[in-house]
């Protein structure tokens, strides 16, 4: 790592790490789990020159604070309040706010919650609209993480065992990325150094152990809300047609959700978006930070 990290102030006990460069219009991109924020670091070097970037590492992840926490602290929402109080500290406004995986879950939460603080979104998938469709058998053999990282099978045969950690990191970055994507093992090296001290895997799936998070329960008890309560912010939504555990035709109800949105479908991409085609998501944030 050729930067420097810096950590914000504490925010109920937990202080957050975080990578910050470049000028211009401020960008904050927020990393899937169980990653950090080197998901980014081919995106970076594409918006260092036009905007201010900010990745952090989310509560429990990266170099981020690890406690023996109630799952409220991990929580999309926890997470939320965290990245919130990040952008305060640093006097960002406007910001047009992007994530992936668990990083979606937590940018739509930032959203609703202070809207006054974001300009627009930048997604991939998670993003409503699935439904009960996430009961379907094919969903459910996907998201088998959703459910084991409930168990105290974690804490008894995953957290602190290096080789078990890197098993199933593997497997997940090997079977959930596009055709020909080939990932990098200095990244899978970095994330089972991460986080196979003792409490650091525990620390970073305690996002699935609150029901908010969990996307078996959140995308099964999702309400549609008015049309004129649907979400007014710009969002652009990249999908991957290769994920795995987003299947395209998950995406035929965002007009529900969203009242302003840009869907691009990523030909080839699987669904670690930011690694396997870092262009397009650059290119995407670009575009927003021009949008008056």
């Amino acid at each position: 790592m050729d930067y420097a990290m810096d950590y914000s102030a504490s925010t109920d006990g937990f202080r957050v790490a975080y990578r910050r460069e470049g000028k211009g219009s401020p960008v904050l991109l927020i990393h899937g789990s169980p990653g950090d924020h080197t998901e980014y670091s081919k995106v970076f070097p594409l918006l260092a020159n036009a905007a201010d970037v900010t990745a952090p590492d989310l509560r429990g992840y990266g170099r981020s604070d690890k406690h023996r926490a109630a799952p409220d602290f991990y929580s999309r929402d926890g997470q939320a309040k965290a990245m919130i109080a990040l952008l305060e500290e640093l006097n960002l406004h406007n910001v047009v706010v992007c994530g992936y995986d668990i990083g979606a879950f937590t940018a739509q939460a930032i959203v609703n919650l202070r809207p006054d603080l974001v300009k627009s979104l930048v997604l991939c998938p998670p993003v409503p609209g699935v439904g009960k469709r996430m009961f379907e058998n094919a969903a459910l053999r996907e998201f088998w993480h959703a459910t084991l990282y409930q168990t105290e099978l974690v804490e008894r045969m995953i957290d602190g065992n290096p080789s078990v950690i890197r098993s199933i990191l593997k497997f997940n970055l090997e079977h959930w990325s596009g055709p020909g994507y080939q990932f990098e093992e200095e990244f899978l090296d970095h994330l089972v150094e991460t986080y196979s001290a003792p409490g650091a895997f525990t620390a970073g799936i305690s996002w699935f152990r609150h029901e908010a998070g969990n996307p078996i329960v959140a995308s099964a008890t999702e309400q549609v809300p008015s049309r004129e309560a649907r979400l007014a912010k710009p969002v652009t939504i990249l999908w991957p047609e290769n994920d795995p555990l987003f299947p395209t035709a998950w995406s035929d109800r965002l007009d529900d959700f969203f009242a302003d949105y840009t869907l691009r479908f990523l030909k080839g991409v699987g669904h670690f978006t930011p690694l396997e085609s870092p262009q397009a998501f650059a290119s995407a944030v670009l575009e927003s930070l021009k949008t008056p």
